[in-house]
């Protein structure tokens, strides 16, 4: 299993795990609501870096590939 896999399965039971906490607080359920937005902005950036982190990755491995490739052919 890739380690980008099981960070993003992480990060997925890190948010479920945090939304169910939050709507099982005791607390009115408009401070609940903003608790669900603030957080799932948060992790709405971590995953989008995660993902950026990723393409950067695949990037550069694609490119060295297509190094190899070249200085194959030369």
């Amino acid at each position: 299993m890739s380690l980008e896999k099981v960070l993003l399965g992480a990060l997925a039971g890190l948010a479920v795990g945090v939304v169910v906490g939050v709507l099982f607080a005791p607390e009115k359920g408009s401070v609940t609501r903003k608790k669900i937005t603030k957080k799932s902005e948060d992790y709405a950036d971590i995953l989008k870096n995660k993902f950026d982190e990723f393409v950067d990755s695949v990037t550069e491995k694609v490119q060295d590939a297509n190094d190899v490739v070249s200085e194959e052919k030369a």
